[in-house]
């Protein structure tokens, strides 16, 4: 190490943050752009998924909590796409190849496929958080504590409903 110092601790190693070589980081935006493409397609089939969720929802109570992750949800694609734009200045393309919609079997199946979800997009939107550069963290954060937020909620849908 040079002596100097260069920022925030990775989270990954703990160790401070040192610049990284041209080529990763052309290698780490590519994985960057490419998580940010799938989280915007993610986000609008989970949209979908919840939208179903909330019709069937026992409670209004019930409603009202999956009707604020589904808001969310919205905030996280705009964001993302903002984002996305801002490293491109392009606009992301959308491939069209959404995955159907398959309507589980009970809504506590719902409750608990959208709990994994929530905890898998978090472990993805932690990639982009480690690779991105430093200026696009914030949002990024926002939405990684969104998704935990959410997780959260579920896990007591799911408790409360079990």
């Amino acid at each position: 190490m040079n002596g100097y110092w260069y920022g925030p601790y990775s989270y990954a190693s703990y160790e401070p943050h040192v610049p990284v070589p041209q080529d990763q980081y052309e290698e780490r935006m590519q994985t960057v752009l490419k998580l940010i493409q799938e989280a915007i397609e993610d986000e609008r089939h989970v949209e979908l998924f919840y939208e179903y969720l909330i019709s069937v929802a026992p409670t209004e109570q019930e409603k009202q909590v999956i009707t604020s992750i589904r808001d969310d949800e919205r905030k996280h694609r705009s964001l993302f796409r903002q984002v996305y734009t801002q490293l491109t200045g392009q606009r992301p393309s959308i491939s069209g190849q959404e995955e159907p919609f398959q309507k589980p079997a009970s809504y506590l199946e719902g409750i608990e496929k959208a709990l994994m979800g929530e905890l898998k997009a978090f472990e993805k939107y932690r990639v982009i958080y480690k690779y991105i550069p430093v200026q696009f963290r914030d949002p990024v954060f926002e939405i990684m504590t969104d998704e935990m937020k959410h997780a959260s909620y579920y896990n007591w849908l799911y408790a409360k409903n079990k």
